[in-house]
């Protein structure tokens, strides 16, 4: 190993991230979290990041105490989420900011070792522990199927917690969610959440809406469409975003309850 476990810097859901070596990072995994979560997650960052996307590079693995550890680049700056709850930044320069980053996902070659998002969702459904009823899995597949098919690449995980802002610019990270689904599945996933998953995240609904309008707006101008049919097209993604972070293993019953059954009304309609 080239570096040593310093100070704690950031802390998420599942990892801690401590200073490691000079310029470095370590994301440590949690005591609990499965290991290949953590493997997959290093294989991801490391395809998106060879394929020239903008995922960090992956400098090594490391156990650490008996944790696995990614090493990473040192990212110094706030997240974009930070900025935006000290008013240090307006929901409009953050809605641009994040639709310049799923554009240049989405612009970025999805590479082999990416699912496709059917087929995760597939798979993922038929697990003992996935806790969707058959009759809604089934339902979920077959409306992926009517969607216009996207093999482009997703972040599926992108929101202003997830983008540090750095003196070089936005930087994006957690790259473990990574599927094949296009621009569209990252725009719902993105507002879905913001606004269902940890509504208070922003406050205030009108900057709630402020982001959002940007964020489509912005991206709907870089990819050369209109934003009433991107709002269309992306709303119709949502019930795929609802199931996929189900699949994801929330932790909290009661959200994972409320999800279901908006999920089974959206299939009902």
């Amino acid at each position: 190993m080239g570096g040593f476990l310093g100070e704690k810097i950031g802390e998420g859901a599942t990892a801690d991230v401590h200073a490691w070596a000079p310029g470095q990072v370590v994301k440590l995994f949690k005591t609990g979290v499965p290991r290949r979560l953590a493997w997959w997650e290093a294989r991801m960052t490391r395809a998106v990041f060879a394929a020239g996307g903008p995922a960090p590079e992956v400098f090594e693995e490391v156990k650490v105490d008996g944790r696995f550890g990614l090493v990473l680049p040192r990212l110094d700056g706030l997240t974009m989420l930070d900025l935006l709850q000290t008013a240090a930044m307006t929901p409009e320069t953050a809605g641009g900011i994040l639709a310049t980053l799923a554009f240049s996902v989405q612009s970025t070659p999805a590479p082999p070792e990416v699912l496709p998002l059917r087929d995760y969702m597939a798979r993922s459904m038929e697990l003992p522990d996935a806790g969707i009823p058959g009759p809604v899995a089934k339902g979920v597949l077959a409306m992926i199927d009517r969607l216009p098919q996207d093999d482009g690449l997703s972040h599926c995980d992108l929101h202003p917690g997830n983008v540090i802002m750095t003196p070089q610019g936005p930087r994006l990270i957690d790259w473990i969610a990574t599927k094949r689904g296009g621009a569209l599945l990252d725009l719902a996933c993105c507002h879905f959440i913001r606004t269902e998953l940890v509504v208070e995240s922003l406050g205030d609904p009108a900057r709630q809406q402020a982001l959002e309008v940007a964020m489509q707006s912005g991206y709907a101008q870089l990819a050369g469409l209109s934003a009433t049919s991107l709002r269309t097209s992306m709303e119709a993604h949502l019930p795929i975003a609802r199931a996929f972070f189900l699949l994801g293993g929330l932790p909290r019953p009661a959200t994972r309850e409320r999800l279901l059954q908006r999920l089974e009304a959206d299939l009902g309609a």
